[in-house]
């Protein structure tokens, strides 16, 4: 196959609490073993793509050849451009005699450019998500940033910005594939780009870009590709509306016409319909002799979407079955369920005193429901306590009127007590695991008179205690 492509270590989020006071444990749910997935492949990882929550995880945080799959950044990029109004899909580019010798060398996916003719934004850009268009890659990021050397600089730095980890260059220059194993523990980084498309830089015979070594790679570990694959779909979503085209033709009625096969044989109407799966819609496929074959896969189904990353594949359709296999594992033991609902009496909670009211309590209920993405049967794995707001109460655990309607006094706070570590995409917003409690009824102060006449009252009644304790006292 000619197409030639090229993973980070993020910070890991886990559910839990912090700082709360004695409650109510509402729920301990006993979960029912889940069936465990059983990988093909050394990396591969699986992402709800919704909240960026980690379902799957094997070897993700190895720095490894991503190929083509370097072409995210470059489309997150050229979208970013689009986006700002710093790039419009009818701007014409011209070619350079680089890039046109380049888009005719057959053992690269390329279509065919020419230094004499001008190519829209948009039909380069279908060639480069449709089928990985070398040239068309470089032609674009040039454009962009004036030259290939500072859209790798601009790559670089969106990298950290998303979240996709520290940067390896240094490293990556000083290591080459086969010793990066020997040095993990060195702390590499977690990504690299050094040119714009995912070739090795060797491939590019001298010209490669400025600022970077002839003898780079690329590099990403497998939750570097996923970071960047789950900030682009959630930035730019449109991405897909190309992605997911199965076939087009480029320059289609010129001589230069080219057949451009997506090179995601997941798609149906790709002609490989042993590869066909009805959900899949994307993203980015890759491979060089260093990289195997690689496929950064989205799929939507029943209203939920995944994002996996398979890296180090053997051939092209290990690459697609190990997709698929995870994808409908995670759609069969994962689902999106409500696991705390809104309008719920606090237990234990169910009031509150109220000082210096015309009423002397006041309804509780919490506001919003809590759901989070969970493995079958952890819908019950939950516990919850109620933590109070000291700071309006009164010395008594009273509330002082006037109160409110749905004024916050408290929350419930939520801790996850299954066996499954929940862990997060760095830059993804953890589930939030509190609820606010308000009240349910506004209770107005008191008059001077009421409150002189409770005051009295309170005075006999004390009086009276006291009276009577020490008559009991004489006998």
């Amino acid at each position: 196959m000619k197409e030639s492509c090229m993973a980070m270590r993020g910070a890991r989020m886990k559910l839990g609490l912090a700082g709360i006071t004695a409650g109510a444990v509402l729920t301990v749910g006993t979960i029912p073993a889940a069936a465990e997935f059983q990988p093909s492949v050394e990396t591969l990882m699986l992402v709800d793509a919704e909240t960026g929550q980690v379902l799957f995880d094997q070897n993700t945080d190895h720095p490894l050849p991503p190929a083509s799959m370097t072409k995210m950044m470059s489309e997150y990029l050229i979208l970013e451009a689009i986006n700002n109004g710093d790039l419009s899909w009818d701007d014409e580019i011209s070619i350079s005699d680089f890039h046109a010798d380049l888009s005719h060398n057959p053992g690269l996916s390329n279509v065919m450019l020419r230094t004499d003719q001008q190519y829209t934004v948009q039909e380069l850009y279908e060639s480069v998500a449709i089928y990985s268009a070398n040239a068309s890659t470089m032609a674009l990021g040039e454009h962009i940033a004036g030259s290939e050397g500072a859209f790798v600089e601009q790559m670089n730095e969106r990298g950290v910005e998303i979240g996709m980890g520290e940067l390896m260059r240094e490293a990556g220059s000083e290591y080459g594939l086969d010793e990066l194993s020997a040095v993990f523990e060195e702390q590499l980084g977690d990504f690299q780009f050094v040119n714009s498309t995912g070739l090795p830089n060797r491939l590019l015979e001298g010209d490669h870009p400025e600022g970077t070594g002839a003898e780079e790679d690329n590099y990403m570990s497998a939750e570097a590709t996923a970071t960047l694959a789950y900030r682009l779909i959630s930035d730019y979503p449109e991405v897909l509306d190309t992605a997911s085209i199965p076939q087009m033709t480029f320059r289609e009625g010129t001589d230069d016409a080219v057949d451009m096969m997506n090179w995601n044989w997941m798609l149906p109407g790709t002609q490989q319909p042993d590869s066909d799966y009805e959900p899949i819609d994307g993203l980015k496929t890759g491979h060089t002799n260093a990289a195997g074959y690689t496929f950064t896969g989205t799929a939507e189904k029943d209203g939920r979407r995944l994002i996996s990353v398979v890296m180090g594949a053997d051939s092209e359709s290990h690459r697609f079955t190990e997709t698929e296999s995870v994808m409908e594992w995670g759609f069969e033991n994962f689902e999106e369920a409500e696991v705390f609902p809104a309008g719920t009496t606090p237990s234990g909670q169910e009031t509150l005193d109220v000082a210096k009211g015309l009423e002397e309590e006041v309804g509780l209920i919490t506001t919003d429901a809590v759901s989070m993405v969970v493995q079958d049967g952890e819908e019950e794995a939950f516990t919850s306590r109620v933590e109070m707001d000291e700071s309006l109460l009164t010395e008594d655990g009273a509330l002082e009127a006037p109160v409110e309607e749905g004024e916050v006094v408290g929350q419930v706070v939520l801790e996850y007590t299954g066996d499954r570590e929940i862990n997060y995409l760095p830059g993804a917003e953890e589930a939030e695991m509190t609820v606010d409690i308000v009240t349910t009824d506004a209770v107005e102060r008191a008059g001077w008179m009421s409150l002189t006449m409770s005051n009295i009252s309170s005075f006999f009644a004390g009086l009276w205690s006291n009276v009577s304790t020490t008559v009991r006292g004489w006998f």
